[in-house]
């Protein structure tokens, strides 16, 4: 792909595929890494919520590449940095609004099995179809309306459930928290991912995937500098040598998991917003609730979570829902092809004598 054009017909599905994988990874691996980290003696909400987004350096690199590539191609003409000012302001603030969506996701794992978590914030499908709708004109039909309904009721029979997913030693408050806080993350989150598409649309510049690189940084800068004042309030830059000498799997291993788990979610916030870039945040959202049995796989076997009635329930209904968007995508898409092969034939067969 050259440098300044944006994704041309022929490698827009391998790109949308990279995208979804690097979703993928991130999106599975990045609660399971965080949940790691509370189990063994973590406890910093605010240091987790900064890793998800502290790995912002590591977009330098590609954005670096295809400067050069520029320079090569253009000379001194070309610019180092492609994003207006517009642009620049309109990532700085859904940067912060996704710092604060960092925390409240971080307090969720914090208090909730991965299981639960994961179930509660499938229901940000519904959010980002609504919020697609209001923001980016996107179509919202009965079978939407219907996923919506399915999702808002199957993450209300999990939150049903108050006890026998409970960690040991946690209140009902602090279990009620969670769910709380999960859910108004899935809210957030919904929010946020149309907000990115509507920036695209808005920017009076063409939108390349470099420009795309640079609103990802600054968007994870200005999320990270949102939790870091966070961990300067809660005094946890003081704390992290001392809770990595008493981390159940060792000093060694607690630093390692914190390198990885954020590289692990700049995979998640990338694939996102490849994802976006080559198709829309409906869709994105669609890939990141789809991954939800991985997840709940994934967290049943590393971490011997339960897996109660509720979740079940749960389950299915939000299977349902992603069943019902999906055929109401297939169904107009099966029509428009159905008619056009008819006005095709059509003008064929008169011509046959």
């Amino acid at each position: 792909m050259e440098p300044d054009q944006t994704v041309n017909k022929k490698i827009k599905w391998p790109f949308l595929l990279f995208s979804a994988a690097l979703l993928a990874v991130g999106n599975c691996g990045g609660p399971l890494i965080m949940r790691l980290y509370f189990l063994h003696g973590g406890d910093r909400v605010w240091l987790s919520s900064w890793l998800e987004t502290g790995g912002w350096p590591i977009n330098i690199l590609p954005i670096l590449f295809t400067y050069i590539r520029r320079r090569a191609i253009q000379g001194p003409a070309a610019r180092p940095i492609l994003m207006k000012p517009p642009v620049f302001l309109a990532a700085a603030v859904i940067g912060l609004l996704t710092g604060v969506d960092d925390y409240l996701y971080a307090y969720g794992v914090a208090r909730l099995p991965i299981s639960t978590s994961a179930l509660i914030l499938a229901s940000h499908l519904g959010f980002t179809a609504v919020f697609a709708y209001l923001l980016v004109r996107q179509k919202f039909t009965p079978y939407s309306m219907n996923a919506v309904f399915l999702l808002t009721v199957g993450a209300a029979v999990l939150a049903l459930h108050t006890s026998g997913d409970r960690p040991k030693g946690e209140s009902n408050r602090e279990y009620y928290i969670g769910l709380f806080m999960t859910l108004a993350t899935a809210m957030l989150y919904g929010f946020v991912l149309p907000l990115v598409e509507l920036t695209y649309k808005k920017a009076k510049q063409a939108i390349t995937y470099t420009l795309v690189l640079e609103i990802q940084l600054v968007m994870c800068f200005f999320a990270t500098v949102f939790c870091t004042i966070g961990m300067l309030i809660n005094n946890d830059f003081k704390a992290i040598p001392r809770e990595a000498r008493e981390f159940g799997l060792g000093e060694t291993k607690y630093y390692v998991v914190l390198v990885c788990s954020a590289i692990i979610w700049q995979c998640f916030f990338l694939g996102a917003i490849g994802v976006i870039f080559s198709a829309s945040s409906l869709l994105c959202a669609i890939l990141i609730a789809s991954l939800l049995p991985v997840t709940e796989a994934l967290a049943v076997v590393f971490y011997k979570e339960k897996y109660q009635a509720e979740k079940g329930v749960s389950l299915v209904l939000s299977l349902w829902g992603f069943v019902s968007y999906f055929y109401g995508e297939l169904k107009p898409s099966k029509k428009t092809i159905k008619t056009q092969t008819t006005e095709t034939e059509i003008p064929q067969s008169i011509s046959i004598p």
